[in-house]
């Protein structure tokens, strides 16, 4: 059995990656490509959503866009979608990317739509699965994932070159099975083409313009829409800014330090508390925590289902209790559970439930896909809720990200830097510099992705964007906001929310109501005002 850390070792590399596959496209998509015609005639039929759980008043349907948009005559996919409906007079959709990537929309909207029902009053609130992702002919790796886990896990902890190099070939030998598993799409998974389906998507809806809220990766794919589509370009909130340039090791060595600074503040809010597990000296309890994290990678203790629970699965479970500030009084429970009783369940629950058993992810088909994997005319429609494999939100994680990116170093390159790599990592972040450093060997024997967003993302035309960068983020560091707005020229509006973590729009009353306040009347802030910690919610 694999670990709780080596499971989900690459779901938490999501927030440090970035965009496609489709080399060769123009800089600037055009709807009016008369052999796209037939998807730009779509209407959405709405009916209220089916599974278990769904609110009532949220509508789901469909779209249908080109397997490869430089073959439209070949084979097609539907995206799911859903929405809540406009309470009052509609002025159109607002667009929702919840992050990932691989992240289902789907379901994201259905749990957490009263963060944005003051929307309603002007839009119908919309989001998708995107291509691969969720219902939307999901991508799987079936046991792969497992597989690539260990492996750049052993990667990234050798000590000599073999053991680089082993680890290598394991990367390359799982990454034949995610195209095995995963079928026709894999190819076309990236960015720039969910970007092309969001343009389909906003003409099936009826908008002349794409108003748009996206998230962390979300973040990325409106850029890639603001490039692609300056004159289809609504209004544009993007939330957690990623970056457009860096390469999959610097974004990991930016990741690990930003990951570092919002466990400094923890610790330092932690000290000021009796109940904190490793006293009041905020100095001393950062030394507590390395050692805490070396100690269990030495001697693993047991952790439920009798598994063991390392090192490395305590920095995966502080890791995701670092993206909301909210977190924090469960992250300091569990942490003193932990030392006082050896007792890990707090800590697996924050790690993302990673506390059931070890399961290995189905691998399933439908028909529809069973055909187009078989090349020729054919359609692949939407999997029933049940039919999504485990694996989908890791296996998306890495097409895309992967896809996204076009360095691909030689196995000799990777070898003979994994040590420099390493104590960068390590200087970077003494917890999380390891844990962070897997996802530089996570593309090997892959195909090198695009180089669309790092040459072409730039300068965009059209109406203003807002960019919302948070200080204390984990995940998306604010330089990336400052660099990005940079990069987008003009037409980019920074907000610089002085709080805690990943993202603004959920935590911070003023980011809340400054983003609705552009997205329903056009009321944009100055370029670089600010929303201080004293307006987070919690």
């Amino acid at each position: 059995m694999l670990s709780t850390h080596q499971r989900c070792a690459v779901v938490a590399t999501a927030a440090a990656t970035l965009t496609l596959l489709a080399a060769g496209l123009p800089t600037t998509a055009t709807a009016e490509d008369p052999s796209l015609s037939r998807f730009y005639r779509q209407k959405v039929t709405w009916a209220a959503c089916d599974g278990e759980g769904m609110p009532k008043d949220l509508q789901c349907g469909k779209v249908t866009v080109p397997l490869d948009y430089s073959r439209p005559d070949g084979g097609t996919l539907d995206l799911a979608l859903a929405r809540y409906r406009a309470t009052g007079t509609s002025r159109g959709s607002v667009l929702l990317n919840f992050g990932g990537p691989g992240g289902a929309g789907i379901p994201q909207l259905a749990l957490g739509g009263k963060d944005f029902m003051g929307l309603t009053n002007g839009y119908d609130v919309v989001t998708f699965d995107p291509r691969g992702v969720g219902r939307s002919s999901p991508v799987s790796c079936g046991e792969g994932v497992d597989d690539i886990a260990q492996a750049t896990d052993d990667g990234a902890d050798g000590t000599d070159s073999a053991s680089v190099r082993s680890a290598l070939e394991a990367v390359k030998r799982a990454a034949g099975e995610c195209a095995r598993h995963s079928g026709p799409v894999l190819p076309h998974i990236g960015t720039v083409d969910a970007s092309r389906d969001m343009d389909v998507i906003r003409q099936a809806l009826g908008d002349k313009k794409l108003n748009y809220l996206g998230f962390s990766y979300g973040t990325r794919l409106g850029a890639v829409y603001a490039a692609q589509f300056p004159q289809k370009r609504g209004r544009m909130v993007l939330d957690g800014v990623d970056t457009l340039t860096e390469p999959i090791a610097e974004q990991g060595l930016a990741g690990a330090e930003g990951q570092q600074t919002a466990l400094d503040d923890f610790i330092t809010w932690c000290a000021q508390n009796m109940a904190c597990p490793f006293g009041q000296d905020a100095r001393g309890a950062r030394e507590q925590v390395v050692q805490l994290v070396r100690s269990l990678d030495d001697e693993p203790v047991p952790s439920d289902y009798g598994q063991e629970f390392s090192g490395q699965d305590l920095v995966g479970a502080i890791s995701q209790a670092l993206y909301s500030k909210e977190m924090w009084p469960s992250l300091e429970q569990a942490l003193s559970l932990l030392v006082q009783d050896g007792d890990t369940h707090g800590l697996n629950q924050l790690g993302g439930g990673a506390s059931l058993p070890d399961v290995a992810a189905p691998v399933r088909k439908t028909a529809a896909g069973d055909r187009a994997s078989r090349g020729g005319r054919r359609h692949s429609g939407l999997v029933d809720d049940e039919e999504v494999p485990l694996d989908n939100l890791p296996a998306a994680l890495m097409a895309i990200n992967c896809a996204d990116d076009p360095d691909r170093p030689s196995a000799r390159e990777i070898t003979r830097d994994m040590s420099r790599l390493r104590a960068a990592y390590e200087e970077a972040s003494p917890v999380f510099g390891r844990y962070r450093l897997t996802q530089v060997l996570m593309c090997y024997g892959r195909p090198k992705g695009t180089e669309y967003i790092r040459e072409d993302v730039r300068d965009v035309k059209g109406p203003k964007l807002l960019l919302v960068g948070t200080r204390g983020d984990p995940a998306t560091p604010y330089r990336w906001t400052e660099e990005t707005a940079e990069r987008l020229g003009s037409a980019a509006v920074v907000l610089d929310n002085k709080g805690e973590g990943h993202t603004g729009y959920a935590s911070s009353k003023c980011v809340h109501r400054k983003v609705d306040d552009y997205l329903l009347y056009g009321s944009l802030p100055d370029s670089g005002s600010s929303c201080g910690p004293e307006d987070t919610d919690g």
